[in-house]
């Protein structure tokens, strides 16, 4: 391995450390994947069993399999989120502009959550403007993504209601994500994208999470040509009645080719 431009580490074959450094990992999380897969597989088949013993299931096997069937895209999310930071490591990487299917992806997205949302007593919402909305040229994996930890926070924070839109808006789209949590502090906004950075570190406390989802949003929505901007109020609304709110705002370009 050589030292070339004095930053960029590079193999005997030409690849650079980035790139070594994500075969690893696209290695690692397909192994962790696998027992992921298993017991996800097996959470189901105690399920089937118990539905069909007829009896009820005690409280506390409930509870279990509950708690199974929430952390699995938690921790998903947290393997891809590793991966794609690695990804962004390397400077030279672009996005892989294909037809992508923008609407499927906001649906999946959103079908992975809605048995959460619910468990946590969260009503998931999603609709789209114009209602056959068509392919756009994108990354769809990074669009994946980047959705999937909006709607991932807004489930961890939302009181009663997470809501979801697609739009188009000119030449570009937008995918907002709002929900009705007790919303951010003013003085928090302008960090709020920055790596590492959790509302805990201004209190001196116990980080709750890495930091590191809304910088990979941030991060990805600049690296595909658009831009994340988040809106939020965290006090009333002067009259007595509570209008707290965070809302996510992605935009990219319909036709990202000129990026490409």
């Amino acid at each position: 391995m050589r030292l070339e431009n004095k930053r960029r580490w590079v193999t005997s074959d030409n690849r650079t450390w980035s790139q070594v450094t994500q075969d690893y990992f696209d290695t690692f999380a397909h192994d962790m994947g696998r027992p992921l897969r298993r017991i996800l597989g097996k959470e189901r088949e105690v399920r089937a069993l118990v539905s069909e013993t007829g009896g009820a299931p005690v409280k506390v096997v409930t509870e279990l399999l509950n708690e199974i069937e929430q952390q699995a895209p938690n921790f998903r999310l947290m393997i891809e989120n590793v991966r794609v930071l690695v990804d962004l490591e390397d400077a030279d990487a672009r996005p892989a502009i294909e037809p992508v299917d923008v609407a499927a992806i906001v649906r999946n997205v959103a079908d992975r959550y809605v048995p959460i949302a619910r468990e946590r007593g969260i009503e998931l919402v999603w609709w789209c403007e114009p209602a056959e909305f068509g392919l756009v040229y994108g990354d769809g994996s990074a669009l994946d993504h980047v959705i999937t930890n909006l709607v991932d926070n807004a489930t961890k924070y939302a009181e009663e209601h997470v809501e979801i839109r697609l739009e188009r808006n000119g030449s570009q789209f937008t995918v907002s994500v709002w929900d009705d949590g007790t919303g951010i502090s003013e003085s928090h906004l302008p960090h709020l994208f920055d790596r590492g950075w959790t509302p805990e570190l201004s209190a001196r406390s116990e980080k709750q999470s890495s930091g590191l989802g809304l910088f990979i949003a941030a991060t990805l929505a600049r690296r595909c040509g658009g831009e994340l901007s988040v809106d939020s109020t965290s006090h009333g609304n002067g009259t007595g009645t509570e209008d707290s709110h965070t809302a996510f705002l992605l935009s990219l370009p319909l036709d990202n080719r000129a990026n490409a």
